[in-house]
């Protein structure tokens, strides 16, 4: 196999798997990019990043600028020399004059099956819908958002009961072995590429908060797929007695009995509340400031029957 000399740009937990294989392959990582330290945590301390520790942990060269569109914020990577640019979740955007650095381009990790679920969060909108299927593909970076030329696609089942948290570990391996396939057809001048079909174009939208908020009256199906979605992050959410509870897990299922939010019956499963059409089986809950716990629990602490979320 032919060597490059690769370099990475990454931030958050996502870009991990293909930092590792890479380290693993053969390849020569000669350098990180990673987004400026942030503050965190209650204290609002300096953090650094997922990919800052891993590299760092590795003695691997590391560089945080606040932007690349100026010369002196590609230097670093300008001195790395590398055949090739690796890009995963790095969250900034690479000018024209980054994209051109690297001998042989660009590529980038993107955890849909492109062309559907362009943008921030392709993983979030693909259990949100119903999606069947997603996967990863790697591609060629050009100047647009998630539109260049496609090297490789990998397809995996979106399991029942499958929480963002959990698909996003599984591609997130997936797009680690994927990239290695795709340097080694790189490195032996076998790395042709597609153009994304126009047709199946869709957009996955920054998650906002907000969308957190349980509608009871959509159905459950509906609901449940909130539920999974927003696990970890941003957690979906109700109101019981004006006070947050958030559900952390939850299934659809059929049947409904009065108004939708009504808490209908307790089993040793949780709670079962009618929605717009179904019910939702609430069996992992969570109240401000305390920790997660299973919805009997919750209904052993509290008289929750025939009460109205939402």
């Amino acid at each position: 196999m032919n060597a490059l000399r690769v370099a990475f740009a990454g931030t958050p937990e996502f870009a991990l798997p293909a930092l590792e294989a890479l380290l693993g392959s053969g390849h020569t990582v000669v350098g990180v990019l990673t987004q400026p330290d942030r503050p965190a945590g209650r204290g609002r301390h300096l953090a650094s990043s997922p990919v800052k520790t891993a590299a760092v942990r590795h003695g691997l060269p590391v560089s945080q600028p606040q932007s690349l569109k100026s010369a002196e914020g590609r230097s670093d990577l300008s001195a790395w020399h590398p055949d090739v640019l690796v890009v995963v979740a790095y969250g900034l955007i690479l000018p024209q004059a980054a994209l051109d650095t690297p001998r042989l381009g660009c590529l980038n990790i993107h955890a849909s099956l492109l062309p559907r679920w362009r943008g921030a969060a392709p993983i979030q909108r693909a259990i949100l819908a119903g999606d069947a299927r997603t996967g990863v593909t790697i591609m060629r970076m050009d100047a647009g958002l998630d539109t260049g030329p496609m090297l490789l696609q990998r397809s995996v089942a979106i399991e029942p009961g499958e929480t963002a948290g959990s698909l996003h570990d599984r591609l997130a391996r997936l797009g680690g072995a994927a990239l290695l396939e795709s340097l080694t057809d790189l490195a032996a001048d076998r790395g042709r590429s597609t153009p994304q079909p126009d047709d199946g174009i869709t957009y996955a939208a920054k998650i906002d908060k907000k969308e957190a908020l349980i509608d009871w009256s959509e159905s459950a199906e509906q609901i449940e797929r909130r539920v999974r979605a927003f696990n970890p992050w941003p957690i979906a959410e109700t109101r019981l007695d004006g006070e947050q509870l958030r559900i952390h897990r939850a299934r659809a299922a059929d049947g409904k009995s009065g108004p939708p939010g009504r808490i209908v019956e307790l089993t040793h499963e949780g709670m079962i509340v009618a929605c717009g059409s179904g019910q939702l089986i609430v069996t992992e809950v969570q109240r401000p400031g305390r920790r997660p716990v299973s919805a009997h629990d919750l209904a052993n602490s509290l008289p929750l029957q025939d009460r109205r979320l939402g």
